[in-house]
């Protein structure tokens, strides 16, 4: 339709008067172009007044067609109708490019699969685990529970065996948080999770970071707006490679005693990197969720995770994954528990370790060469500067080299590229001469 439709026009075409119920039939409108793309709704009050209802019922049901991608805007501006149909998807995920055969791609910051141990021997081994096939939705199977108590940082009270570390994140998040809940998180921090926590449309608060990680002051700043969790990543960001100090855990642990807030710690990279792993479930076992993924240093065909956390938050968790799937592959759980006791996997992820290093040195070295200066850390990765991010990035494309910007992993204005640097090889120096010509304007 070419006019702005009244509010008696449109209350006349919604028969159910429920939050839901307006929210649905309003989006079934829009999927039968009786609302087409870019229509103009009325406004809030003028609906409510004409449809008997509170404008706080209007309000929610534009919250559910937000969060769906179906209305947007808000406010004076207006409401417009923005999509037909809602299609969940990773929006900054699935924003990255796809990149022709010859370009160097530094945008994917994943593991080198030559420096990744063998499974053969580890699956055979799996397909002898105890109670091979049966429908029992067991948590973690013994010899995995075991095996990565090891070197867990504390004693929690139950471990829970998930399908990768971001399933992790994404069943901890919806079976603990609520939309339009408030969640504290590092700035900058790994696009996945803000993709996740975005979808569930929770409400983010940035955290600021220096050196030594999380800073005291800002979190304590996220506290006052009551946050339902903090998502953090102590013993390596994925995105910055640095790591979280001892003394910062401790300085973090003493704002966070006055919090209630869910403490999420994700540690993505695994032992990649040389630190060890740092926590604050000891102190917090209560109401912190560690989470630790084997994709980076065993393969991310396992997909394998393991949570840890108090038992009746595990069993939350455990709860919700009752509506998919609600194991995970004993198979896969036995493989990973014998290559973490396989001296020659130890070996290897060592070597792996050192290799990640040295590129990211390397890159990192001569960037600096070239008066780019980047934070020392480790992972697979550089955050690196510039001083813009639109140009950064027509720079390197025309030069056939692609990248990440780096406000696909903050949800604050950011003026950095995310580069990989795990399969950097060869072609450092060419890299390294193209970022330093795209880090000035």
């Amino acid at each position: 339709m070419s006019e702005i439709p009244t509010a008696r026009w449109l209350a006349e075409k919604l028969t159910n008067r429920t939050q839901r119920g307006i929210a649905l039939e309003t989006s079934a409108l829009v999927r039968a172009s009786i609302l087409p793309v870019g229509t103009r709704l009325p406004a809030i009050r003028d609906l409510a007044y004409e449809l008997g209802v509170s404008p706080a019922t209007i309000s929610e049901a534009w919250s559910d067609l937000r969060r769906q991608k179906i209305i947007s805007g808000r406010g004076r501006n207006g409401t417009w109708v923005s999509g037909e149909r809602f299609v969940a998807k990773p929006e900054r995920l699935a924003s990255s490019g796809n990149y022709a055969s010859g370009v160097l791609d530094l945008s994917m910051a994943v593991p080198d699969v030559s420096l990744l141990p063998s499974l053969e021997r580890a699956l055979a081994h799996g397909a002898k685990v105890g109670d091979l096939n049966s429908y029992e939705r067991s948590r973690i199977v013994p010899e995995l529970r075991d095996a990565v108590m090891d070197t867990w940082p504390y004693a929690p009270e139950a471990f829970l065996a998930t399908n990768g570390g971001y399933n992790a994140v994404y069943t901890t998040v919806h079976a603990l948080l609520m939309p339009d809940s408030v969640v504290a998180i590092e700035h900058p921090t790994a696009m996945r999770l803000l993709d996740i926590l975005e979808d569930l449309g929770v409400r983010l608060v940035p955290v600021l970071s220096d050196a030594e990680g999380p800073t005291p002051q800002s979190l304590g700043e996220a506290l006052k707006e009551r946050p339902s969790a903090f998502l953090f990543q102590p013993r390596l960001h994925s995105v910055t490679g640095q790591t979280v100090s001892a003394a910062r855990i401790e300085a973090l642990g003493q704002i966070l005693a006055n919090s209630d807030a869910l403490i999420i710690e994700d540690d993505g990279i695994g032992d990649i990197s040389a630190e060890r792993p740092a926590s604050l479930g000891a102190r917090f076992p209560d109401r912190t969720i560690r989470i630790l993924s084997y994709s980076k240093t065993l393969g991310p065909d396992l997909r394998l995770a393991v949570v840890s956390s108090s038992s009746a938050i595990i069993e939350q968790i455990q709860s919700y994954r009752a509506f998919s799937a609600g194991w995970t592959s004993r198979i896969l759980q036995a493989a990973t528990a014998w290559l973490l006791k396989d001296p020659a996997t130890g070996d290897k992820i060592t070597q792996a370790r050192e290799i990640y290093q040295q590129r990211r040195d390397r890159l990192a070295f001569e960037l600096s060469e070239r008066g780019v200066q980047t934070w020392p850390g480790s992972g697979l990765c550089l955050w690196v500067p510039v001083q813009s991010e639109p140009f950064a990035m027509v720079t390197l494309a025309a030069r056939n080299i692609a990248v990440v910007p780096g406000s696909k992993f903050s949800i604050l204005p950011s003026q950095h590229l995310r580069v990989a640097t795990s399969n950097l090889s060869e072609r450092c120096v060419e890299a390294a001469e193209a970022i330093a010509l795209a880090h000035r304007l």
